[in-house]
């Protein structure tokens, strides 16, 4: 049986079971907040159990690395909306130890889009175009350097609420132990 044939099988019976019916809440967030944190499979549970929070807290934006790599991208489009729209009126970025994001490779990358069937000349009309690649497909070097970065993206953007307090933290993907690295009342921790 395939995964996506599982994924309907179980949610015929969540939905004729009124599974649904304990998560049921409004789009606005209960707690005020919005998180852009990882899409690393590790934090899926524990980062709103390691914060307390439950279906209709808070708002979740997830990408590879909690990384804020364009200002005008999806990213702070969604953390724009969520202020402006959905009654949030406070931002963390959640990045955490051990991200895939600071080991990769942008040629690895691009070797294995080959690999799958990527023409040179798609990725010469791509470069044609002004789109660096290898700058686009780069992780970080440092985590904690990742996150200040993002939430000074945030914090110096020309869009965003200087009343929106940002915070940036670390999650511990082993314990769900948080580190906070930019307290968002007060600026950058020492």
């Amino acid at each position: 049986m395939s995964i996506m044939q599982e994924i309907l099988d179980f949610n015929e019976k969540f939905v004729s079971n009124k599974d649904y019916e304990k998560y049921q809440t409004t789009k606005f967030p209960d707690k005020r907040l919005v998180i852009l944190s990882c899409m690393d499979t590790r934090l899926v549970e524990l980062l709103p159990h390691s914060m307390n929070l439950r279906n209709g807290d808070v708002k979740i934006i997830k990408n590879a690395g909690a990384i804020v790599a364009h200002p005008f991208g999806s990213i702070v489009r969604s953390i724009l909306v969520a202020v402006y729209e959905l009654n949030a009126d406070e931002v963390c970025v959640i990045g955490h130890y051990d991200c895939g994001m600071g080991k990769i490779e942008a040629d690895k990358i691009l070797y294995k889009m080959k690999s799958e069937g990527v023409s040179e000349d798609t990725l010469s009309t791509i470069k044609y175009s002004g789109i660096d690649l290898k700058n686009w497909l780069r992780g970080f070097n440092s985590v904690e350097e990742s996150v200040k970065h993002s939430v000074e993206t945030l914090q110096n953007h020309p869009l965003f609420p200087k009343r929106v307090p940002v915070h940036g933290l670390i999650i511990n993907p082993e314990n769900g132990k948080l580190d906070l690295v930019v307290d968002g009342y007060k600026g950058e921790q020492e």
